[in-house]
């Protein structure tokens, strides 16, 4: 098994595979590519696909073993998931999709690498603003180099400021919060990926998305853990289940504020 330090040596060339292949592929379509939707209606764009070739053919060359991505198949995917116990690269070439192809700058590359199903290290890079966030199992996390949090938690929840994706949580719950929020103001920026890496850093404290999958989660539940922070499917089920099943997340940015956070979500659901 590798030691912490190993995978944060790997942690870090993968960062530096992230910015190349970022601003080899992703950067140059930037305002240029097309809008297209798959069959469930979600979309992607060229950098989506060239991106993910890219990262296909790189990754296993870091470390052999299959890559998972968004853009396949339902069925690639699953067969991949079982296949890959034994080590498993899992990516989202550009996640915040429409952020992309719309020209709004927020949305990031994101990667982990799993083994028994578990990310070890993992990257989530903007190319936009540069910022690379990035962690190693028990080897802790990082925004390009300075370790995280770069600024401490909210000591209660009625001071936080929270991540809330309203269009994927029940109406019922949607309006609790809206006009009785136990929080003190609210955002949403449109990419899963950097949602958790901003709770990681504490420019969010907690944070709630009603539908992400793996991909959306797999490096970014990784940062915020070894950050200090806590993070659970919000029914009390796996978050590492598979790659099939969109589940509901809440993450704090430490213990305490998530216990808080958990609590009022589960009275008020």
């Amino acid at each position: 098994m590798s030691t912490a330090a190993q995978r944060l040596a790997r942690a870090r060339a993968l960062e530096s595979l992230a910015r190349d292949i970022a601003r080899e592929e992703i950067l140059p379509r930037y305002l240029k590519s097309a809008r297209n939707r798959k069959a469930d209606g979600t979309l992607f764009t060229e950098a989506d696909l060239e991106s993910q070739r890219r990262f296909s053919e790189a990754l296993p060359q870091l470390i052999p073993g299959p890559v998972l991505g968004e853009e396949m198949t339902a069925e690639e995917q699953a067969r991949l998931w079982s296949e890959g116990r034994r080590g498993l690269w899992c990516i989202d070439p550009i996640d915040g999709t429409t952020n992309f192809a719309n020209g709004i700058p927020f949305f990031a590359v994101s990667i982990a690498y799993l083994v028994d199903h578990e990310p070890r290290f993992g990257v989530v890079y903007n190319p936009i603003t540069d910022e690379s966030f990035y962690a190693a199992q028990g080897a802790g996390a990082y925004l390009n180099g300075a370790e995280l949090p770069l600024r401490p938690a909210a000591a209660r929840l009625a001071d936080a400021v929270a991540g809330v994706d309203f269009k994927r949580i029940s109406h019922h719950l949607g309006d609790e919060l809206a006009v009785r929020p136990p929080y003190y103001s609210q955002r949403n920026f449109g990419s899963s990926a950097l949602e958790w890496c901003f709770v990681a850093a504490g420019r969010l404290d907690v944070y709630i998305h009603g539908g992400q999958m793996l991909w959306d989660y797999a490096a970014g539940r990784l940062i915020l853990a070894e950050a200090g922070g806590e993070a659970a499917a919000l029914d009390g089920g796996s978050l590492m289940a598979g790659p099939a099943v969109k589940r509901a997340v809440v993450a704090a940015a430490s213990p305490a504020l998530f216990t808080e956070w958990r609590t009022w979500l589960q009275s008020h659901s």
